[in-house]
């Protein structure tokens, strides 16, 4: 089996009936998907990683290359993620409404964003956003990505998922927050919970074993043997796995914090 993707998952009142996150496994040509649902035991061991080829529906088109987790020939460039205004393509397309937002991640990192305006809510949370803000809807992307660029100047426009476990088991800083909202007519605003329930951060590791807790973007939170592990989804995808746990040792979280 190959781990060949993930899915964050949708909340129920944004794209039709709502799926939960889950792990993308491929075995002789079909994708299978584990869902990632708090309480579920997860055992498999890491071995080899390879490019995670392509995944069509329930079909999975396997590739020998090493690159992982895609190599150049299955790797995707979305041009209007590096769009500000000027469009990066033959032609523009993105006429739909779109929202321009800020997301919140503890403690006190702040980012500006875009999206069609049908999708906002799982956009926010697909990235594991702590709270929310909709800033504007206009009527196509072109627009919204000027007005990002422009807010783009004070906040930033990318958060690093090692940041973003950064903030596991801590909290927004509401007055820096609440600073940053009052230079804006804030249209909506949104506080997430992902359910985790943490004290305290989560050690990063790279692994498929362990109970999970819950899954905030496209960090999976599993606790295994008494201690509890970040790890970023995409850092799975290529692997090849076996159905057992992993036997090497792992960090514990009295050394999460030397």
């Amino acid at each position: 089996m190959q781990i060949v993707g993930y899915d964050t998952g949708s909340p129920a009142s944004g794209e039709g009936d709502g799926r939960n996150p889950a792990l993308l496994l491929a075995a002789d040509g079909r994708v299978d998907r584990v869902a990632l649902t708090p309480g579920t035991e997860l055992a498999y061991s890491l071995g080899e990683r390879r490019c995670a080829g392509a995944v069509d529906g329930d079909t999975h088109y396997d590739c020998g290359n090493e690159a992982a987790p895609y190599c150049d020939q299955h790797a995707s460039t979305w041009v209007c993620a590096r769009c500000t205004g000027t469009c990066l393509k033959d032609e523009m397309d993105c006429y739909e409404e779109h929202a321009v937002y800020l997301a919140a991640f503890a403690p006190a990192t702040f980012k500006v964003g875009v999206t069609r305006s049908w999708r906002l809510e799982t956009r926010l949370r697909e990235q594991g956003a702590d709270r929310a803000a909709h800033l504007h809807t206009v009527s196509n992307g072109r627009i919204a990505r000027e007005l990002e660029a422009e807010i783009a100047t004070d906040q930033t426009d990318r958060v690093r998922v090692p940041e973003k476990v950064a903030g596991l088991g801590r909290g927004v800083d509401e007055d820096a927050w609440a600073a940053v909202l009052a230079e804006f007519d804030v249209l909506d605003r949104w506080r997430f919970d992902y359910g985790l329930g943490l004290d305290a951060r989560p050690v990063p590791e790279t692994l498929a074993t362990g109970t999970v807790v819950g899954v905030k973007g496209r960090v999976l939170v599993l606790e295994n043997a008494g201690t509890t592990y970040a790890v970023d989804l995409r850092d799975l995808v290529g692997y090849a796995v076996e159905a057992e746990s992993a036997s090497r040792s792992l960090q514990s979280n009295l050394g999460a914090f030397t």
